[in-house]
């Protein structure tokens, strides 16, 4: 597994090795060793995956400290256009956004620190993403900024928004609890 600076400090793209034989793909998403040693947490508490249709935004989602936590995200099936920013007030990165292109062909997960917001586009029909996190799911501490205020272009004509996301805050009043120091 290769791990690829992504200009955020502690958010990492992981590059697999993709094995390919007559009966399909092979490709291991996650090994507790080689997390130790690139340095990042292997503390999972939770699980999850989603299916979505194409054109479907989930998110900015996040959690708020102390239930703050690190994501491991990959997609399973379909490509989706994955976008984290950083929430972090004393990053030099603070409020940009980047993104990247999952898929099983490609074989890429990303590593995303607490203190930034993750979200996707679906871009075929039924993507499958698989998220781990380092908490458990915590209501109170469950939020989101408004996909639509961040510096992003979304390249999606009539994107489609669950109701829960469509209300989330927008960028410009969201006051941060994350800084660097917080996050791995």
């Amino acid at each position: 597994m290769e791990k690829q600076d992504t200009g955020f400090a502690g958010c990492f793209e992981l590059q697999g090795s993709i094995f390919k034989d007559n009966r399909g793909v092979f490709l291991k998403t996650y090994h507790d060793e080689t997390f130790e040693q690139m340095g990042l947490r292997t503390d999972w508490k939770e699980e999850y995956y989603s299916i979505s249709g194409k054109n479907v935004i989930r998110g900015m989602h996040f959690q708020t400290p102390p239930a703050a936590h690190a994501k491991l995200v990959y997609c399973l099936h379909g490509e989706v256009l994955d976008v984290v920013i950083d929430l972090r007030v004393d990053s030099p990165t603070y409020l940009e956004s980047r993104s990247f292109r999952l898929s099983p062909a490609r074989g890429n997960s990303i590593y995303i620190p607490a203190g930034l917001a993750h979200g996707f586009l679906s871009l075929t029909e039924g993507s499958v993403m698989q998220y781990k996190v380092t908490s458990v799911y915590s209501p109170e501490h469950d939020a989101g900024i408004l996909w639509s205020s961040i510096d992003f272009e979304w390249p999606a004509e009539e994107p489609v928004v669950s109701v829960r996301d469509s209300q989330h805050v927008g960028i410009d009043d969201y006051v941060s609890e994350f800084s660097m120091g917080a996050a791995r």
